[in-house]
């Protein structure tokens, strides 16, 4: 997404550092490139994790690409916003386009040069077009809130923090005003993702630490 912040801190690299000297040798031997997904709820730390994971990555010369699950709702951010208040059942997995991260990540997997993918344009209320390269890209994360749902995946990370949580994280992003209304958001949302948990690989804990489930 165009015009967000993403502050990784040492928490993140400590578990990506972790996460990927589990999962090193399992890449390296992948007949195909690697993919992997890293979910939560908002402000649970999902962006800062990828990147973390991308960069514990690289240090290992081993190239990594990260999609946001933020690029492929499917309104842009103000006409989502108002779609949400207009209707309540509008929130959740409906708001995005998950088939299609999830088709993007299935043509990483066979080898795809390129992938051509929205993007959102935050401060604009936009959503664009770009084509990334995936030449040489040895291993594909995407990370948002349902990207757990994603079925052309390796690994699945799972981050168990909640909305009271995080709070302090999203306000320092400082992409949405807090009101009632994005509370109700949230606890919906809470209410899906925490669903998704069984279907991780990885969790890494309200405190993060990291748990291996089936890696």
């Amino acid at each position: 997404m165009r015009g967000d912040i993403i502050l990784v801190g040492e928490e993140h690299r400590s578990a990506a550092e972790q996460i990927i000297e589990r999962l090193k040798d399992e890449i390296a031997s992948s007949p195909r490139r690697y993919t992997m997904t890293v979910a939560g709820e908002s402000g649970s730390g999902k962006s800062e994790t990828g990147q973390a994971l991308a960069n514990a990555l690289e240090e290992r010369d081993i190239r990594a690409v990260v999609l946001q699950q933020d690029d492929y709702y499917v309104l842009p951010p103000r006409f989502n916003d108002a779609a949400r208040r207009a209707n309540f059942a509008w929130v959740g997995t409906s708001e995005v386009r998950l088939d299609l991260l999830d088709q993007h990540l299935t043509l990483a997997r066979a080898g795809s040069d390129t992938i051509t993918k929205p993007l959102v344009d935050y401060a604009a209320n936009q959503i664009n077009e770009e084509t990334i390269s995936l030449d040489g890209v040895d291993v594909v994360i995407a990370e948002g809130v349902y990207t757990s749902l994603c079925e052309s995946v390796d690994r699945r990370v799972f981050i168990a923090r909640n909305r009271l949580e995080t709070m302090e994280h999203r306000m320092k992003r400082g992409r949405e005003e807090f009101d009632p209304f994005i509370e109700e958001v949230l606890v919906k949302e809470h209410e899906i993702i925490s669903q998704h948990r069984d279907r991780a690989d990885v969790v890494i804990t309200r405190e993060y630490d990291v748990e291996f489930i089936t890696v």
